[in-house]
């Protein structure tokens, strides 16, 4: 085996991705690299799905936790930090696998960030100004009057990615995904993309018990913990925002759940219309064993 490859686990969340590129890593005798942004931030385990102890005894993981939600982190960041580690790793294993459902950051490793032109920084000023007296509404509604493509498949619901794609649109006048992909970066290994796909039902039922079991673990206690900084840009994700309106008193705990559940299901669908567009994905089946999975990446990596 020369040449250099990874193996990206990708798909919607909760479909089992953790234990899939776990099977993997121990048969190629390798290392995980996750690429999921919310498991980045140490103060935030429950609601983030981070893997058990147990996962991460069985096969080396980095970017876990690694960053305090105190940290500004981009994904330019999280591209620096996981090349210098791929290039680390590389040393001693011709495999290494990566795993995530963030598809920006997946992309930023395999392909190297968009380059996007210079705006007015007073673009900038203004949409957060917008933001604060109008609402985040008014904002995703323009994305999706100038840019419906970006619009399908962004987190509507972090201001920070809406606010950066009206001021490119605003700043140039053409959509924000008009200059995505122009330069794929060369990069000194293989990709070998494997996809895990399942019944829109299946997957909302998986999301439905996960959330149930998160709260059963803590994830309230956890908000609760994290309360007092819920301005911070990492608390602005699903799970966490909208039981701090229940701790707010605005929303009953009812309500909470139910709409945890509910922003769950739309981020899934967010990450499948994503991953769908790369062509490059060998989806399989959700309950595939895994030795059918491995025996296709052995087949493709050696």
């Amino acid at each position: 085996m020369n040449k250099k490859h990874l193996i990206v686990v990708v798909g919607p969340t909760a479909i089992g991705k953790t234990s899939l590129g776990i099977e993997i890593a121990r048969h190629f005798k390798t290392e995980i690299l996750s690429a999921d942004s919310r498991q980045f931030y140490k103060e935030m385990k429950v609601g983030t799905a981070v893997p058990s102890e147990a996962e991460l005894k069985a096969a080396k993981h980095h970017f876990i936790q690694h960053i305090s939600i105190e940290e500004e982190y981009s994904v330019g960041d999280f591209e620096r930090d996981a090349m210098h580690k791929l290039q680390e790793l590389f040393q001693k294993h011709d495999v290494l696998v990566m795993v995530g459902g963030s598809g920006l950051y997946v992309d930023a490793v395999v392909n190297g960030l968009d380059e996007f032109p210079e705006v007015d920084p007073k673009i900038r000023n203004e949409l957060k100004q917008e933001l604060e007296e109008e609402g985040l509404k008014k904002l995703q509604e323009e994305l999706q009057r100038l840019d419906p493509e970006y619009y399908s498949e962004v987190d509507l619901q972090n201001p920070h990615r809406v606010i950066r794609a009206l001021e490119i649109s605003r700043g140039t006048g053409k959509p924000y995904s008009a200059f995505r992909k122009k330069n794929v970066k060369n990069r000194f290994f293989e990709t070998l993309y494997i996809g895990l796909s399942s019944e829109r039902e299946l997957v909302y039922d998986r999301i439905n018990r996960r959330v149930d079991n998160m709260m059963e673990e803590g994830l309230l206690k956890e908000a609760e913990e994290l309360f007092p900084r819920r301005e911070l840009n990492a608390l602005n994700t699903v799970g966490y925002k909208e039981l701090f309106k229940y701790l707010d008193k605005e929303w009953d705990l009812e309500t909470a759940v139910s709409d945890i559940k509910k922003n769950t299901r739309r981020f899934a669908k967010r990450q499948y219309t994503w991953f769908r567009k790369n062509r490059d994905i060998h989806w399989f089946e959700t309950g595939t064993p895994p030795s059918e999975i491995i025996c296709f990446t052995e087949e493709k990596v050696t």
